[in-house]
């Protein structure tokens, strides 16, 4: 803990704070996620804790927020993360309102490699929304708070886990076995999100969670005939009930949907350097988050699964 000097408080989740940090010998700035081990303990939390610390350490990627450091003092545990101070897509949509499709498409793509490396490393995220996807300075993202993610290595995971209005069909299905496909459906949840301001499948501005998940497990998705044909034809992809016929789910992942016509033109070296321009430069010297904003929370109301049964 002397490494570092701790700065003000950037954000609170359901097991602690997160603090802005810098290190003392190089003089970077982190952010530091202190976990209340009595309140972990309160809220039977330690599988979960657990799991974050086990998953963190298996990723290392430009578009996910990594763990540089780990350490516990007797009443906390200590994650030294990536500091992203621009704010999440969840708050940058209610600030600039909905997003275009060549906007959308920027954002996609960096998070499609984050998915990438996970999924290469048998790691299903399992909670893919806009609040979880973090802005850097420049305006590039990282998908963020592994909490939820799980190894599917060993064994597939059946847990109902994730946020209502993304989960995929087969993790809300009781006792059906699934893996990175849920993921690949969530996605699709999310670029929709992105475009339209809320979820496919929580119309009328719902907050009933079990019509959402009915909706889920029933609707057919109508896209608006504003949407280019390139896109549709990605979303109904990605938006597959039949996990067979999912796009990212056929046997070659992030492949196929990298390789659909909506991101014809992209060069994916150039996306991995971070080579294109970012749609939106969060100011600079300002706080880009609400009140609420929390680096590797969630939100206990919407999100299923604190108590993580794989």
């Amino acid at each position: 803990m002397n490494d570092f000097s701790v700065h003000r408080i950037i954000g609170r989740g359901g097991f602690g704070e997160v603090y802005g940090c810098r290190k003392a010998d190089t003089g970077k700035m982190y952010a530091m996620k202190c976990l209340d081990k009595k309140r972990i303990k309160m809220k039977q939390g330690e599988t979960l804790a657990l799991n974050e610390r086990i998953m963190l350490s298996l990723v290392d990627c430009p578009f996910i927020v990594c763990m540089t450091y780990a350490f516990h003092t007797p009443d906390k545990l200590c994650f030294i993360l990536d500091l992203m101070n621009g704010g999440d897509l969840h708050y940058h949509l209610s600030q600039h309102g909905v997003f275009n499709e060549q906007e959308m498409r920027f954002y996609a793509a960096e998070v499609i490699l984050g998915l990438e490396h996970m999924h290469r490393r048998y790691i299903v995220y399992r909670d893919l929304k806009p609040a979880n996807i973090l802005l850097d300075e420049h305006g590039h993202v990282r998908i963020s708070d592994l909490g939820l993610a799980c190894d599917f290595s060993k064994k597939k995971p059946h847990a109902s886990v994730g946020t209502h209005g993304y989960m995929a069909p087969e993790v809300l299905s009781k006792g059906t076995a699934y893996d990175s496909s849920a993921d690949w459906f969530s996605f699709g949840c999310m670029l929709y999100k992105l475009l339209k301001g809320h979820s496919p499948f929580r119309q009328h501005k719902t907050r009933d969670k079990h019509e959402i998940d009915r909706m889920t497990l029933t609707m057919n998705v109508e896209l608006p005939e504003t949407f280019t044909s390139d896109l549709r034809t990605l979303l109904e992809g990605l938006l597959h009930r039949d996990v067979d016929k999912r796009l990212g789910c056929k046997g070659r992942g992030a492949d196929e949907v990298k390789e659909h016509s909506f991101f014809n033109g992209l060069d994916w070296q150039q996306v991995y350097l971070q080579k294109y321009q970012p749609p939106l430069i969060p100011p600079r010297g300002e706080v880009n988050a609400a009140d609420a904003f929390d680096i590797g929370s969630f939100d206990e109301e919407d999100t299923k699964g604190i108590k993580l049964s794989i």
